[in-house]
Order: structure tokens, then C-alpha cells, then sequence
């Protein structure tokens, strides 16, 4: 990952929680192709805020992977299997979050009334 690439991504996890978040460098096993057995190791961010999981990966050149968790089987993406920008990638990301993370909300809320 490149310093803009970090750069880009920081800014847009800033500016949705508000704050500093503290991203970490870490190294991601995917597999690149559907039929493909072995795992590849790309780099890729990880951050965890609001009880969410979140892991940005780079597969290639300027190709973008992510997903976020709250516990492993709760695995949510966007919906896109891979981004040309990451910018986009990582908007998307928080936004899929944020939308989930209402719904949570929603969810609790309701079952406290019943």
C-alpha cells in the first residue's frame, strides 16, 4: 500500500466516526479467482470501531477488496467483489457498515419493546 493509498483511506475512516481511528498494516490471505485453491497473500488495512471488523485489501494495481465483520460468521461486503479506486472501496465500506450498524439499532430497539 502506498502512502496515498493510506492517506485516502484514513480521511474517509476519519471523517465517518468523526475522530482519529487507528488503521493498522496488515497482510490478507484471499483467493484471486473464484477456482482458485491456494490463498495470495495481499496487503491490506485493518481498523475496528464500533463493533465492527474492518479489512481493506489491494490485489493488484489499483484493485480493492474489503469486507467487515462483527463476529466471523457475521462477514458483510459490498455487494462488489472488487474496486478500481480505493476511495471508493473504502466509502462503500463505511457506508455498507453504517447501514447495518442502523439496522442493528433498529433491531434492538424493537425487540426492547415487545
Amino acid at each position: 500500500m502506498t502512502d496515498t493509498e493510506r492517506w485516502i483511506v484514513q480521511q474517509s475512516v476519519n471523517e465517518r466516526y468523526d475522530r482519529e481511528v487507528v488503521i493498522q498494516d496488515v497482510e490478507t490471505e484471499i483467493r484471486l479467482h473464484i477456482d482458485d485453491r491456494e490463498l495470495t497473500l495481499c496487503p491490506g488495512f485493518y481498523w475496528n470501531e464500533h463493533g465492527g471488523h474492518f479489512v481493506l485489501s489491494k490485489t493488484g494495481d489499483s484493485r480493492y477488496r474489503s469486507m467487515f465483520f462483527y463476529r466471523i460468521r457475521d462477514r458483510f461486503g459490498t455487494g462488489r467483489e472488487e474496486y478500481d479506486d480505493i476511495g471508493d472501496c473504502a466509502t462503500m465500506l463505511l457506508k455498507m457498515q453504517a447501514d447495518e450498524e442502523v439496522q442493528r439499532l433498529a433491531g434492538r430497539e424493537v425487540s426492547g419493546h415487545s
